[in-house]
């Protein structure tokens, strides 16, 4: 995918989040520059509280990027956690006890009513607070006690995408402050992302095989299952494709049953212990004749009907999924293009959405 300024091709349609794409590997050099080091001291101030339990926050693809969170949370420092069930407080006005817990609230404008009422009741509960934002000046940094800034900069499209994996990354910088870890691993993303994003034409060719797709189900485990949810969303909020997204465990009791040879499965196989768990789901799907697309691992992705090779080789398993989604949102960004439509504009959606 590439976006060029030239007059006429500047308006093809999804040039804004064409050109958001493009900027990711650039906003995880800037965090990684930028931001580890007060991700780092905001995580030490938070570990010398010693927090008991944790509440993640949010909705949409931050959803999807608290997600992420869950798993890195308990895999890597044994704390249990939870999803909030907001409207507990904003329209029951349920007041749990909250003492010693760390509420995370995820949110890319930090404007949303119902996460800041939230959050605040969280505080007033006795929570520890944190806001992760791309807006330090948004309502929810202002409710919060602490606040990351995942520095992606203005995001215009509709789909968020840049926000996306700038919220994976800052997470994980978070999560490795809050255990004593220097976040190594993630250094080598940047320049790996650019490599996925420079082979947009591949992708191009893949979108073609599903451009009349009339419904998708996208599966993972462990860190690939945010990915899995993140990816069904940004088909349906840009191409209008009714994509449903499990995990492979969730896939096999029940849902299996609608998998036949003409609706595309995408898996997500994360190279580790995660994508070992998934691999009884593939030879389930392989048997029923699935149209199998793989975004994983060379051997994975031969043995499917096709996919994208991930450079995943001596990657740690808990950040690849930040290189997972790139080759899923130009897969979205495509195949709306095939089918005829905007992805920066999807229909009835709005950037900021006030639920309450």
């Amino acid at each position: 995918m590439s976006t060029t300024t030239s007059e006429g091709c500047s308006e093809r349609p999804g040039r804004i989040m064409a050109g958001e794409v493009a900027e990711q590997p650039g906003v995880l050099r800037r965090i990684l520059a930028e931001g580890a080091p007060r991700i780092r001291a905001t995580a030490a101030a938070i570990a010398e509280r010693r927090p008991r339990f944790v509440l993640l926050t949010a909705r949409g693809t931050s959803d999807n990027a608290a997600l992420y969170a869950k798993y890195l949370l308990e895999i890597r420092l044994g704390l249990p956690c939870g999803l909030t069930s907001m409207s507990t407080t904003t329209a029951y006005g349920a007041k749990p006890n909250l003492t010693d817990v760390l509420v995370i609230t995820v949110s890319q404008s930090g404007g949303s009513p119902d996460l800041v009422a939230s959050t605040r009741a969280a505080r007033e509960a006795g929570a520890i607070t944190l806001a992760v934002t791309n807006n330090p000046d948004s309502p929810l940094a202002a409710v919060s006690e602490y606040h990351i800034d995942i520095l992606a900069g203005p995001e215009k499209a509709l789909p968020a995408t840049k926000t996306y994996t700038a919220s994976l990354l800052s997470l994980y910088l978070l999560v490795e402050g809050l255990r004593g870890g220097d976040g190594a691993p993630a250094q080598v993303l940047p320049g790996l992302a650019e490599e996925v994003l420079a082979r947009g034409d591949e992708v191009r060719r893949l979108a073609a095989r599903y451009r009349f797709a009339e419904r998708m189900v996208i599966t993972s485990r462990g860190y690939g299952y945010p990915t899995a949810k993140e990816a069904a969303l940004k088909l349906m909020e840009t191409s209008y494709i009714p994509a449903l997204s499990y995990s492979g465990a969730d896939l096999l009791h029940g849902p299996l049953a609608m998998v036949d040879n003409i609706s595309p499965v995408i898996a997500v196989v994360t190279d580790g212990r995660g994508g070992e768990a998934l691999q009884p789901v593939l030879d389930r799907l392989r048997g029923r004749g699935a149209d199998l697309f793989v975004v994983g691992p060379k051997p994975q992705v031969e043995a499917a009907s096709a996919g994208f090779v991930l450079p995943t080789e001596g990657v740690a398993e808990e950040v690849q999924p930040i290189l997972e989604i790139l080759p899923l949102q130009l897969l979205a960004y495509e195949v709306t293009i095939a089918r005829g439509q905007d992805p920066d504009a999807p229909r009835a959606l709005a950037k900021v959405t006030e639920t309450r």
